[in-house]
């Protein structure tokens, strides 16, 4: 059994490490791209995507062939990721304001009551699958999925923080996550954002440029975002904000109402033990 937790742990920060080395190998490559030898994205997008789901499917397999839970798990979560499928449909033939999604709304919780690997599939499986739905494929799909998935995977963060303040299962627990909510839909504009920030060509206030400090090319970076994105991202926090605050308490209820009944181990029977000889009975 714990051999089986390391392996699990393992194909996890695999999948994290590479999805950090992919966000930042662009600052490696930029000056290629901006003397027009490279794009945003480039030959590198396929390979990552490949290796990312290969990741996920390695992942499930591992989860699916676990406890008895493992399996049924399984099977919620691809339910839950078709729900969060029809809802971002739903949201290109409604779009929503600036960058208000619903689609966290379930990535959030499902980490939050199922764990963090749980939430990582959550995330990076929602946005493969409303991707093929939406033909929402292209570069930067792979960086899309990362993303989703340490939004659902850092929302096992949460718990703690809400047994300490003694709020599980009451109006604090919303709150905590309504405010996790809004601060990923900051956080998840800015980190989509550096797939192809170095690669922008444009004023030098706001570029990327080989060679500076780290310094600079946050400065920089604060100023591009801020003038590109922020307001787009202020709509998917205060979205977020919102509909946790409206649905998180009866999906919190259903979910833990699944985890209940999935969180069982089957024990085997003890080995029937050797009874001593009944001796006869003199006549």
């Amino acid at each position: 059994m714990r051999s089986r937790r390391i392996v699990s742990i393992t194909i996890y920060i695999l999948a994290s490490l590479i999805g950090l080395w992919a966000f930042l190998s662009p600052f490696l490559t930029a000056n290629l791209a901006q003397s027009g030898e490279l794009q945003a994205g480039g030959p590198v997008a396929p390979l990552l995507l490949t290796g990312l789901v290969g990741l996920c499917y390695l992942a499930l397999l591992h989860e699916a062939h676990g406890p008895a839970a493992g399996a049924t798990t399984i099977a919620l979560l691809g339910i839950l990721v078709s729900i969060n499928a029809a809802l971002r449909f739903a949201e290109t033939v409604v779009p929503g304001p600036g960058g208000f999604s619903p689609m966290f709304l379930l990535i959030i919780l499902t980490g939050y009551v199922f764990g963090a690997r749980v939430g990582f599939l959550m995330g990076a499986l929602s946005l493969l699958v409303s991707a093929l739905i939406t033909g929402g494929v292209g570069p930067w799909l792979p960086f899309q999925m990362w993303a989703a998935g340490w939004v659902g995977m850092s929302a096992r963060l949460v718990r703690p923080i809400v047994r300490l303040v003694r709020a599980e299962r009451r109006l604090g627990e919303v709150a905590l996550l309504a405010m996790f909510a809004a601060i990923w839909g900051f956080l998840y504009g800015g980190l989509l954002n550096i797939w192809f920030w170095p690669y922008v060509i444009g004023d030098a206030a706001t570029s990327w440029l080989p060679g500076i400090g780290l310094q600079e090319s946050l400065t920089r970076y604060a100023a591009f975002y801020a003038f590109t994105s922020f307001g787009w991202d202020a709509f998917a926090a205060i979205g977020n904000a919102i509909l946790m605050a409206l649905f998180a308490a009866p999906v919190l209820q259903a979910l833990r109402r699944f985890h209940t009944r999935l969180s069982f181990r089957y024990l085997s029977p003890p080995a029937p033990t050797a009874t001593a000889p009944i001796e006869s009975i003199p006549q």
